[in-house]
């Protein structure tokens, strides 16, 4: 496959811009939420990863509401908005009039195409790479724990065939002792004693 020269151009670009961007994957990880079901980062956090303010992130995204659906973006609910600040132990929220919105990670994906910045491209290819990298560890954990519970039923049954043979093994070891009659016949005497 042949890469074009603008192309080629770009991944280089990218590289030396990329260099220059230092966020740990844990830092972008610790901003990603599980709400509604789905992995959202908040815009304040968001904002705060683009070196912008918030106000200007949601003022932007509001200038292009038809690029964020409701699968990409949507606003906390009060209750959703009061769980999640307390989760936190200092609270850096303080000031809002509003409800914060959240992003799914299509939604971060489409802020790249809103917010023309060198930064603001950089910050969301590393996201997205974060957010496969999570998915990745997810798909991961659950080959492991359905091996796990192969493991465990495997076991479990074979655990069932082995207490059977121990019960056997003892049963023939320790014999109930049985109350043996006498064979033969008896008289008749020996029978009206017996009796009475």
């Amino acid at each position: 496959m042949k890469l074009s020269a603008l192309r080629i151009f770009s991944i280089l670009l990218l590289k030396v811009m990329s260099k220059k961007l230092v966020i740990p994957d844990e830092v972008v990880m610790n901003k990603i939420y599980l709400i509604r079901g789905q992995k959202v980062m908040i815009d304040s956090d968001l904002a705060e990863l683009y070196n912008v303010e918030t106000k200007v992130l949601n003022q932007t995204v509001k200038r292009n509401l038809l690029r964020f659906p409701a699968d990409f973006m949507f606003q906390l609910s009060g209750r959703e908005y009061r769980n999640l600040r307390s989760q936190f132990v200092t609270s850096s929220w303080g000031g809002r009039r509003a409800f914060p919105f959240v992003f799914t990670e299509q939604g971060v994906a489409m802020l790249s195409s809103v917010l023309n910045s060198e930064r603001a491209i950089l910050v969301n290819i590393h996201i997205v790479r974060v957010f496969m990298r999570m998915r990745e560890i997810v798909l991961t954990n659950k080959v492991i724990l359905l091996k796990v519970s192969q493991l465990e039923k495997k076991v479990t049954k074979q655990g069932g065939d082995i207490r059977l043979i121990f019960d056997y093994l003892t049963e023939l070891l320790n014999p109930k002792k049985q109350v043996l009659r006498k064979i033969g016949f008896r008289r008749k005497d020996e029978a009206n004693a017996r009796m009475v």
